[in-house]
């Protein structure tokens, strides 16, 4: 637990993006959680780039959302997402298959804060109620 006057920043990364390998990860000791790929998209509209972040699903709301989208995902329909991610690193792994295959790779690992809409197959299925947001500039505050 963190002291009352401890002072934190937050670091997020908004986007739209595409939801995939949604799973539930099993951990030696503890309870499992929810994980999901994130697709993001960038760049220009008749150029689109992809970056992808491996993630794990934080909070009620976003975990509900994500069962909601689970089935949809599972079928590989295209389920769009505008999304929050935080606590951005990079993990190296080595590539055991394919072309790669013994060579470095990064990946990118984030938690999934808030999905404030979704769409399958374009057609909308979910929208966050509406909320106030602090600035990203905002003086730090305690936690």
């Amino acid at each position: 637990m963190n002291p009352p006057d401890e002072k934190y920043f937050d670091l997020h990364i908004t986007g739209i993006g595409y939801l995939n390998r949604v799973r539930e990860v099993p951990i030696r000791r503890g309870q499992p959680f929810l994980a999901v790929e994130v697709s993001a998209l960038h760049g220009a509209a008749d150029a689109v780039e992809y970056t992808r972040f491996d993630c794990r699903v934080s909070g009620q709301d976003a975990q509900a959302v994500v069962c909601q989208l689970m089935p949809a995902i599972q079928a590989r329909q295209a389920v769009l997402v505008g999304f929050r991610l935080g606590d951005l690193y990079a993990e190296t792994l080595t590539y055991e298959k394919g072309e790669k295959a013994g060579q470095t790779g990064v990946s990118l690992k984030a938690r999934l804060l808030h999905i404030a809409w979704a769409k399958v197959d374009g057609q909308p299925v979910y929208q966050a109620p509406a909320r106030s947001q602090a600035s990203a500039y905002s003086e730090p505050r305690a936690a």
